[in-house]
């Protein structure tokens, strides 16, 4: 999701499957948004200091000692024996790892070696940027290297294969083809799943419709709603369900239960028709048609707005924009997971320097006059797998391929898996003057639709939430907004990761956030001293955010009985088209 640098957004474990830094705030003078990095072709310095290699290897041969100690002493179930195993490592935990000295021997071995190559990539001593490279490196060699990804060295998986009479290993290799066919991993039955059905099922109308977006129009679920509309911009990199999943977990469903009518931008899944499109056209075309049509439908002239990851990048820039006009931006908006300040894009940032950058405008951003590509949501989902190898890659190898087992459904790995093409030019733009330039941040630093982007401009009320666990979007990276905007402000911390920690419905009453009572006060600089004076709240944070947004709903009127209006009638019943489009 956000951000839509390489990949697309993952869970962290069972519950989430679907998802702090340093506090790096930026310069749009400096490359990647002020992080120092060798010149562009230069090898970068690495190196070890002295002392610090010799203890790492005396505590090495150290723990090697102890393994073969305790390997010689071996008794299946003995103290010893769980010793050797770090705990709530999934990978090891069946009774069949710890059986017979030579499993026991080969997982406890990896896991030494395992923690020693980890300490030696913190122990470098390089900058920031190569270090965070190396660290990458070291976790998918780490990661890939396991013992249980080879059928050889997997007890489970052998026993499988004999208790099945090798019906296992068949269907492994069945599902190996179909996934070497579809050009990724299953993560999930995606037979149990259909679009318009049991997912984004909320009812509603395509009430506008262009080469970039189709807009719809909820219908309301209470007598009386509040008489500004709410608008949602979700990530264009993903598609909109992950808001409106099934009914007991749509933030979609859950606002108009509290009143608000919502309209929502589904985005096109891009192909070769719309490659040319920029960053403007998502702008114009995208954010401030919605906007435009949604005062036009409901007669409102402000509306309250939302937007989620990349999706919020997206509407605090067609705010600025509209500001910029001398227009009114908004009656509120709500940012979710989403960046404005990229000085601290967390692990992503390992994939972004000015070589990468320079061959994606090369190759699809129609850079000196070649032709427009696409960046194919293939590449985005499986590049954001690797984020989390051993959850969202080797987990399925074992699973799927060595015991021939079909992934459990799951609603969030399914939209997982459903991933969007972005037009090359536009990918190419954002990547350069966010990631790589972190020159959003700066006012007047980018242009955009003809207009200096202020952000600063933007004085409307801001409610901004992060994610204490998100690898996507560093929760004090959210935080970082909060210097860049003028209006009242609120923050608000939940628990989880970057997708999980969202899509967090109060029925469950599962999780927990922070918050500082009173809400829009005056927010100091240093998220950290923002959380030392927050409190700790049990369950969602969605009410929380509920009770904000109805300051700025305006008075209950009726609901309205039809979707549209004269100049746009409804098209099609939600979810719409553009959403049913899978990879192309």
């Amino acid at each position: 999701m956000q951000q839509a640098v390489v990949a697309q957004p993952a869970a962290r474990d069972a519950d989430e499957r679907a998802g702090g830094a340093e506090d790096g705030k930026g310069r749009a003078d400096l490359p990647h948004g002020g992080a120092t990095a060798a010149p562009i072709g230069a090898m970068p310095s690495v190196r070890f200091d002295p002392q610090r290699l010799q203890a790492l290897q005396h505590d090495y041969l150290h723990e090697c000692q102890t393994l073969i100690k305790r390997a010689l002493k071996f008794t299946p179930g003995s103290a010893d024996i769980d010793a050797l195993f770090e705990p709530g490592d999934r990978r090891f935990s069946a009774d069949e790892w710890k059986a017979t000295p030579t499993y026991a021997l080969a997982a406890a071995w990896y896991l030494l070696n395992s923690r020693y190559l980890n300490k030696l990539a913190d122990a470098l001593d390089a900058d920031a940027k190569t270090r965070e490279r190396i660290r990458f490196v070291v976790e998918q060699w780490v990661a890939a290297a396991s013992p249980s990804n080879f059928l050889a060295l997997n007890p489970e998986a052998q026993k499988m294969l004999l208790d099945t009479q090798g019906e296992s290993l068949r269907q492994g290799i069945a599902n190996l083809l179909a996934d070497l066919q579809r050009g990724k991993i299953s993560q999930t039955d995606e037979s149990r799943f259909v679009v318009g059905k049991n997912l984004a099922s909320t009812e509603g109308w395509v009430v506008f419709e262009n080469e970039l977006i189709q807009l719809i129009q909820y219908t309301p679920r209470t007598p009386t709603v509040y008489e500004r509309p709410l608008l949602v911009v979700p990530p264009c990199i993903n598609k909109f369900y992950i808001l409106d999943l099934q009914p007991d977990n749509s933030l979609v469903r859950y606002a108009l239960d509290e009143g608000h009518p919502v309209f929502l931008i589904s985005w096109r899944n891009a192909d070769a028709s719309i490659a040319h499109k920029t960053w403007d056209d998502y702008i114009a075309d995208g954010v401030l048609a919605a906007i435009g049509v949604t005062r036009d439908i409901t007669g409102r002239e402000q509306i309250n707005t939302l937007g989620f990851c990349v999706g919020g990048t997206l509407l605090a820039t067609a705010l600025a924009v509209r500001a910029a006009r001398g227009e009114p931006p908004a009656a509120s908006m709500t940012l979710l997971t989403a960046m404005l300040d990229f000085g601290d894009t967390g692990v992503l940032d390992v994939f972004v320097d000015e070589a990468h950058v320079a061959m994606r405008e090369q190759t699809i951003g129609a850079k000196g006059g070649g032709a427009p590509g696409l960046m194919r949501g293939v590449e985005f989902a499986n590049t954001f797998s690797f984020l989390r190898p051993n959850d969202l890659v080797w987990n399925y190898v074992v699973e799927n391929y060595l015991k021939g087992r079909t992934p459990a459904p799951f609603d969030l790995l399914y939209w997982n898996s459903d991933s969007t093409n972005l037009p090359g030019p536009m990918y190419a733009r954002y990547l350069r003057e966010t990631y790589l330039e972190n020159r959003l941040r700066v006012p007047g630093g980018v242009t955009v639709c003809g207009e200096p982007v202020d952000l600063t401009q933007i004085d409307v009320p801001a409610f901004i939430y992060g994610s204490r666990d998100d690898h996507i979007v560093p929760w004090r990276t959210a935080y970082a907004s909060t210097s860049l905007l003028s209006g009242p402000l609120k923050f608000v911390l939940g628990t989880s990761g970057h997708i999980a920690g969202v899509i967090n419905p109060p029925a469950k009453n599962k999780r927990s956030y922070w918050a500082i009572e009173g809400g829009t006060r005056a927010l100091p600089n240093d998220p950290d001293q923002w959380f030392q004076q927050s409190t700790q709240r049990p369950g969602s944070w969605w009410p929380e955010w509920s009770g904000w947004l109805a300051q700025y709903g305006g008075k209950r009127i009726k609901a309205r009985a039809k979707a549209g209006n004269a100049t746009y009638p409804p098209i099609e019943p939600a979810p719409g088209r553009y959403v049913l489009v899978r990879d192309i």
